[in-house]
């Protein structure tokens, strides 16, 4: 890449890029309009679930039961020309159900290796808080490295690879809270609201009116994903805004440097540089999906609680006095100087 921009001024390299992203934004517009076959409204999802794939990162949806959240995922990996594979988490999900196991063969008297549904390209890990910590720690090793050790075997998993869970946030029973090492994994976590009003009365005519949706078909290889994430790595992010992200993240871990000590009290951890790496991304993602060759601070601000919020860690003063990571990331963004 850089060669190919040797002896060509900064703007001209830019005003290049732009050409080239504005190439590709049909390719977004044609993913979006296909999955609209399927989900009605849930704009800010859709456009999560694309930074999630140009960016490389795993997601975590949340929200209450009914809002399409196992629904976007399996008609976003019907657009894509892409395997894909549903796992569902039960109590009883043991991890060689996940990765697979090894099975004894008698006739070569050796044991081979038996891959589980983990190896395809999109997972829906589904309702993932409903299986213990032994089952969800299966998934470290292939969301942070890509690969799966099945005995004394290690097996790369296919590109691309992307964990999409789904988790609903309000029962109790039968649940069990992710690991902070897997919740620092996931890229996102994007909260799933309600639809409005004029949204679910689209989804009510269509469910009354017994109203058949229309099938979706795969409109966009995963080559055309390929090229997408190669200009991801061309798009322009100034000193100033990387410092603005590094401001962020130091915020959460020292607020008494950065004018929170009202906050300090409610942080006991705040983001690893996974989470400074993941801004980055999704900022310079954000910028790309919105036509633009360099990132802004908006693009920064327009991420941030989704990439943040829960990495924090958070005292029991915070429970008691019900203030949310969400809110610390806001009022973090609020107070800083922006660029």
């Amino acid at each position: 890449m850089i060669e190919l921009y040797q002896g060509i001024s900064k703007s001209d390299r830019l005003r290049a890029l732009t050409e080239k992203i504005a190439f590709h934004q049909e390719t977004f517009e044609l993913l979006r309009n296909e999955l609209q076959k399927q989900i009605v409204g849930q704009n800010e999802l859709i456009t999560n679930l694309f930074i999630a794939i140009i960016s490389d990162g795993h997601v975590l949806l949340e929200g209450v039961p009914g809002l399409a959240k196992t629904k976007a995922i399996k008609s976003l990996s019907a657009c894509l020309d892409v395997s894909f594979s549903r796992i569902q988490f039960t109590p009883d999900l043991l991890p060689a159900d996940i990765v697979g196991t090894q099975i004894y063969h008698q006739k070569s008297e050796s044991f081979q290796a038996k891959k589980g549904p983990i190896f395809a390209s999109f997972i829906l890990a589904d309702e993932i808080n409903r299986a213990p910590a032994k089952v969800q720690s299966a998934l470290l090793e292939a969301m942070q490295e890509r690969q799966i050790t099945i005995g004394d075997e290690t097996f790369n998993l296919p590109e691309p690879f992307l964990v999409m869970a789904t988790q609903n946030p309000i029962e109790q029973e039968g649940t069990y809270s992710l690991p902070e090492a897997q919740i620092d994994r996931f890229m996102l976590k994007v909260r799933v609201s309600y639809p409005t009003q004029e949204e679910e009365l689209r989804i009510l005519r269509k469910q009354i009116n017994e109203v058949s949706l229309a099938s979706i078909s795969a409109v966009v290889t995963y080559e055309e994903i390929h090229q997408i994430k190669a200009l991801l790595q061309e798009v322009y992010m100034d000193e100033k805004i990387e410092r603005y992200i590094l401001s962020i993240i130091s915020a959460t871990r020292e607020p008494l440097a950065y004018g929170l000590e009202d906050k300090k009290r409610f942080i006991v951890s705040g983001a690893s540089p996974r989470g400074t790496i993941y801004l980055a991304k999704a900022a310079k993602a954000n910028a790309l999906l919105n036509g633009r060759a360099f990132v802004i601070p908006e693009d920064v601000q327009e991420v941030a609680v989704n990439v943040i919020a829960h990495r924090l860690l958070l005292s029991y003063e915070a429970d008691i006095e019900k203030v949310t990571a969400d809110t610390i990331v806001k009022h973090i963004l609020a107070t800083l100087e922006v660029p």
